[in-house]
């Protein structure tokens, strides 16, 4: 790993953080093949994940079929996810791509908000989701009432001007500290643990904030998610054995391990006390909670389902085939379609 150049400034001449203008982040390697190696397969997980949320958000615009509960929060969760992985990895592949890691105070700060902003919503979206799914499969009666358009709406709103503050918040405490350190962020991209570290300070309070708020949030939220899929795996297997179970399984496990290793990750990074040393590791880990989820949130979400690949077929017919007819032939759906389990959700 390349090692940009850590100068230390002396307290006597120490700039504060009013007239440091700038930072300098760092690369995965100091090899420019590996340098343009990092920047190609970036660029290619990027385009991969934008093509993949925006063609979910169409097609659950442009299909009737799929304006429902599930889909509304599917639709906002695609959008956030490209939003997400914009913040950093367009960023991380122009500065591998030029050799230049420095970025502005301005950008870095921009950089901080969102990153804090998109995490925190990105959780409430998958603990929303988490009990849409519970609701449809345990209280199936109850569905229509739960989650009816105005409380989603509600809720997503709730959300949003809820992770402004939270992101607010964090970002002005961060950067109404001296930096006098370095100017360098042991990171790829800017993140509060990194710029706690190029403090003069006492960093105390904010880690203590940090602290609270991420296991009062996160932890909160990653119980909520498990014991949803508790209730939702006791009620499957109250069903007859055979693929239904299969298909539940196949489907939420894989979203287990996607939030586990988005919050395992993000807990290590941003619980670590910042007087323990950068390492190789937290650029690693900061790549699966900031770029892992947005990549796979729309093949665990939709590219496994039924529902979502028809929609994409009848979009693609009439780009291609404007002038027929395309019609998807449906089953007689059973009550556990009704409920969007497994019809909805499921492979």
């Amino acid at each position: 790993m390349i090692l940009v150049s850590t100068y230390t400034l002396d307290h006597s001449d120490v700039p504060n953080s009013t007239t440091v203008m700038e930072f300098l982040l760092m690369e995965f390697s100091d090899v420019r093949n590996l340098q343009i190696l990092h920047a190609i397969s970036f660029s290619l997980v990027y385009l991969a994940t934008l093509i993949g949320n925006i063609f979910i958000v169409i097609v659950t615009i442009f299909d009737k079929g799929l304006h429902i509960p599930m889909y509304f929060f599917l639709r906002n969760l695609s959008i956030l996810d490209a939003c997400y992985i914009s913040v950093t990895v367009p960023n991380s592949c122009i500065n591998s791509l030029l050799g230049n890691s420095t970025i502005s105070k301005t950008g870095c700060v921009a950089q901080v908000f969102l990153v804090v902003f998109f995490v925190y919503v990105e959780l409430l979206f998958l603990t929303i989701m988490a009990r849409d799914r519970y609701v449809a499969i345990c209280q199936p009666l109850h569905y229509p009432v739960i989650m009816n358009p105005r409380i989603c709406t509600q809720m997503t709103l709730a959300s949003l001007f809820s992770g402004l503050i939270y992101a607010s918040v964090h970002t002005a405490n961060t950067f109404l500290l001296p930096f006098c350190r370095s100017k360098v962020i042991h990171q790829f991209f800017c993140d509060i643990p990194s710029l706690l570290k190029l403090s003069c300070s006492d960093t105390i309070i904010n880690e203590i904030t940090i602290v609270v708020s991420a296991l009062g949030i996160g932890g909160g939220c990653f119980i909520f998610i498990i014991g949803s899929y508790i209730q939702i795996f006791s009620t499957v297997f109250k069903f007859p054995s055979g693929a239904d179970r299969k298909k539940a399984f196949s489907t939420c496990i894989p979203h287990i391990l996607v939030v586990s290793i988005f919050l395992s990750s993000g807990f290590y990074v941003y619980l670590r006390p910042s007087v323990i040393s950068a390492t190789t590791l937290d650029m690693v880990l900061s790549v699966f909670y900031s770029v892992i989820p947005p990549l796979f949130n729309p093949i665990i979400y939709s590219l496994r389902n039924e529902q979502i690949k028809g929609a994409m077929r009848k979009i693609m017919a009439r780009m291609f085939y404007p002038g027929n007819v395309f019609e998807i032939k449906k089953g007689c759906p059973k009550l556990l379609n009704d409920i969007h389990l497994f019809g909805n959700t499921l492979k």
